[in-house]
């Protein structure tokens, strides 16, 4: 097991490095770079977007506002030594993975702050979302799709798979416009807060009322996550569960005369569960990585998602590729997790001798 360990961690680096090398060079090559944009904000005379803009000398852009003409060539050249894209391509790109080995992942172009410090600041938004939805999809579909199979073909497995598919066939995004019209919009119900995932107050509260407030924000977002994901883990459950049931060991067990809970809780659960159980570490990765992106923006939530979506529009390239790059390293470890998972669970399975 420890050489199927080092293996999977040698090539953790090889698979970085190819998809920072494909997104880097796809999004580089791309046009409407930071660059263009500021050169378009500069033909329209925008130049009070561009005072926090760190390498640009405010006397080279009122000279441009003044003359009101094309573009300053020593503008443009100072543009482009500012955001590094007077060196080759090439050697921007080594630049910038000999950084992200020691995680230095720069400053952003946009917010003059260090990339690692804005990813600080937004992750415990992104990791109580994250958690919050995964253990409440575990805490659901665990019990609902072990009583599916028990059930299955009943009236009860009918409808609850009704409203599975249901579920499964909704986006996320779409949940969570339904809940901010129905709970926040004041059209209906005004019960939770329409943005953001704290009050203006939280400072001053005391830890049981930040505790409070941290939920009645977190409610909804979590909530539309939760509708939208817990399908699949409900249908893995039960199918898992039935799979179980109809094994040989089961039949004997039933015919030796043990109790049905017994044969239940003592050997079933155990095997049944295995692949839920090990596949936790991508279940909470796959939360970060899909819907809570789009619930983010769509609840104003100051999270990693948001932070990403908002710096794809603006190309703010450091921050881009900083955190694809800790999303990546996340999801490559959590894969990692989840064999080692199994593992533990079943010392059965041997991943060496795949």
């Amino acid at each position: 097991m420890k050489l199927y360990i080092l293996k999977r961690l040698l090539f953790i680096f090889p698979t970085l490095l190819g998809i920072l090398a494909l997104n880097f060079f796809i999004i580089q090559l791309a046009p409407g770079g930071p660059v263009e944009q500021i050169i378009a904000q500069l033909q329209g005379l925008e130049s009070g977007n561009l005072q926090n803009i760190s390498g640009v000398s405010t006397e080279s852009i009122q000279k441009t506002d003044r003359e009101e003409i094309g573009i300053d060539r020593e503008l443009i050249r100072e543009i482009e030594e500012s955001f590094g894209f007077d060196k080759p391509i090439g050697e921007r790109f080594f630049d910038m993975v000999t950084s992200y080995l020691v995680f230095d992942f720069g400053d952003s172009y946009f917010h003059n702050r260090s990339v690692t410090d804005l990813i600080v600041e937004k992750l415990p938004v992104s990791i109580s979302l994250g958690l919050l939805s995964t253990l409440l999809i575990y805490l659901i579909s665990i019990p609902l799709g072990i009583v599916k199979a028990l059930y299955n073909g009943s009236k009860f497995d009918f409808y609850t798979s009704l409203i599975v598919i249901i579920g499964n066939s909704i986006p996320v995004f779409l949940f969570g416009i339904i809940l901010i019209i129905l709970f926040s919009s004041g059209a209906f119900w005004e019960l939770f807060p329409l943005r953001g995932a704290f009050s203006d107050s939280f400072e001053q509260m005391t830890d049981w009322e930040k505790f409070k407030d941290w939920i009645w924000h977190f409610t909804l977002p979590v909530t539309a996550l939760v509708i939208g994901s817990f399908a699949t883990m409900t249908l893995l459950v039960k199918n898992s569960f039935l799979d179980e049931i109809g094994k040989q060991y089961v039949i004997t067990a039933k015919a030796k005369g043990l109790n049905s809970s017994k044969i239940l809780y003592k050997h079933i659960f155990r095997n049944a569960m295995l692949i839920v159980v090990a596949g936790v570490p991508s279940a909470i990765i796959g939360v970060f990585l899909t819907g809570s992106v789009l619930i983010e923006v769509i609840f104003s939530l100051d999270g990693l998602g948001l932070l990403g979506f908002e710096s794809i529009l603006n190309r703010d390239y450091p921050v881009v590729f900083g955190t694809l790059y800790i999303f990546t390293l996340l999801s490559l470890v959590a894969n990692l997790l989840s064999d080692l998972t199994y593992r533990a669970i079943d010392p059965r399975i041997d991943f060496e001798k795949r």
